[in-house]
């Protein structure tokens, strides 16, 4: 029997986040006729195991990262207007805090560094009682002297700072952190930041792209064909064929598989990224709390016998070892839920995606034990933690952290992806400017940091090599 075929203006395979974004604005705003292909139900594969979380407080060099996710909060934050905070965006910010005194003087350059690329004001806040500030915080001119810490909101979004606080005072950290760490010095509070529902956003920009003509089709994407003009038709596993002269490619893990479709290479690799979710009935983290994250590196805090046994074993060395800065969490669900989220983003080996993602037996004990080095409340869950449910999927990257959007060097084909850990947060901003690829719209400043193209610049190259942090914080 001949395959079935069908015409339509763009196919976009993958119905994540990302797929869906630029679905609705090609379709919504650009009146595209537009078909999502995924094997999978929408928002099902890595959007629905994210963090759900976003942030303007970005590395550089250069301010493309800052300015674009400073462009995506804005669409958040006109959305949540637009839909009564139907998706229950939030502005509790990120919390970063240290123990180590002898990393404040290196946050401070950091944070003023970012501040300057366009995230916002840096306030620094040191003891009113403090004779010498500047060993407090060296080489540093913005303090303010009398700036007022504004404690964040919990829920509501709008009139919050935004920059950061630098909270260098310790009667300051105990009276708004009372639950960290007695040996904290520094914390550092992200204020245009927060998080909010990925599925009910997802959902909606999937329901304005239908209610504007956008189909999606359930069926796993199996060939692309181009001719001499470039893409001219995709294949589906039903036999379905779909000519088209506008192909993306918003496959989120599996973006490289289906770039060699078309026979090109993207410069990407993946991560395994585990979330846990578990009750905190005792309250040790705050309902009303930031996204926290201990920004120290830490060795794992075993009983003496249990890190002798540990390390005897070649296969469970490793929990005794140094663990890298950066385990986080924050309350999650509806007010007054108990559920907290616990997250270490230790995996760092490069893998191959497969579904389901693989889990790590050790994850759950070392997520609490890292915490509590943070919040020592939790000590009180070690050997009686309530049963957590843990998921995962994908940080699917470039080598500098930066996302892929634009076109692809088979004419017609567009990627969509390496969106890595801030998929959701990037979703808004990154549908817009791949829209914009498309149309010919005009494009903002950003657009070229952002395409395949730069690596084809040897300058671009040769800079990668300095840049050293891998565009995390």
């Amino acid at each position: 029997m001949p395959a079935s075929h069908h015409q339509s203006s763009v196919i976009i395979c993958g119905a994540g986040i990302a797929g869906i974004s630029a679905a609705s604005w090609l379709a919504v705003k650009h009146r595209q006729p537009v078909v999502l292909v995924d094997e999978r139900p929408p928002l099902s594969l890595t959007s629905d195991k994210s963090t759900e979380a976003y942030r303007n407080w970005w590395p550089g060099p250069g301010d493309a990262m800052v300015r674009f996710m400073n462009r995506s909060i804005d669409l958040l934050e006109a959305w949540a207007r637009a839909t009564g905070n139907g998706f229950h965006l939030n502005r509790r910010g990120y919390a970063y805090a240290t123990a180590d005194a002898g990393r404040v003087p290196d946050l401070i350059r950091n944070a003023q560094a970012i501040a300057a690329l366009g995230a916002g004001e840096l306030r620094v806040h040191i003891s009113p009682s403090d004779k010498h500030p500047e060993r407090s915080a060296p080489q540093t001119r913005v303090q303010s002297k009398g700036a007022v810490y504004i404690p964040h909101s919990a829920d509501d979004w709008e009139g919050q700072p935004d920059g950061a606080d630098l909270l260098l005072d310790p009667a300051l950290i105990h009276a708004h952190f009372p639950y960290l760490n007695a040996s904290t010095v520094a914390v550092l509070h992200a204020r245009r930041a927060g998080w909010f529902s990925a599925q009910q956003l997802g959902m909606w920009l999937l329901e304005q792209a239908k209610a504007a003509g956008a189909k999606v089709i359930a069926a796993k994407l199996v060939a692309v064909e181009a001719d001499t003009e470039g893409v001219c038709a995709v294949r589906l596993d039903d036999g379905r064929r779909f000519e088209t002269r506008c192909f993306v490619n918003a496959a989120g893990p599996f973006i490289g598989e289906v770039a060699r479709l078309l026979g090109v290479e993207l410069p990407i690799f993946s991560e395994r990224h585990l979330k846990l979710n578990f009750s905190d009935s005792l309250n040790v983290i705050p309902r009303e709390a930031p996204l926290l994250i201990w920004d120290d590196a830490q060795r794992v805090n075993w009983e003496a016998d249990e890190r002798a046994a540990l390390a005897e074993d070649p296969e469970t060395r490793w929990v005794t070892e140094t663990f890298p800065a950066g385990v986080h969490t924050r309350p999650d669900g509806p007010p007054g839920s108990p559920i907290r989220l616990m997250l270490w983003d230790y995996h760092n080996e490069h893998v191959d995606p497969v579904v389901p993602v693989p889990l790590d037996e050790f994850f759950p004990e070392l997520a609490l034990r890292g915490l509590c080095a943070m919040l020592p409340g939790l000590r009180q869950y070690i050997g009686r933690m309530p049963k957590p449910f843990v998921d995962g999927g994908y940080y699917t990257k470039t080598k500098e952290n930066r996302p892929l959007i634009g076109p692809l060097p088979v004419r017609g084909a567009y990627v969509l992806g390496a969106l890595s850990g801030y998929g959701l947060m990037a979703a808004p901003a990154a549908g817009e400017l791949l829209a914009a690829h498309i149309t010919g719209a005009a494009l903002p400043q950003y657009a070229r940091a952002f395409t395949l193209a730069r690596y084809s610049d040897p300058e671009y190259v040769r800079a990668l090599e300095s840049w050293g942090s891998g565009g995390q914080l």
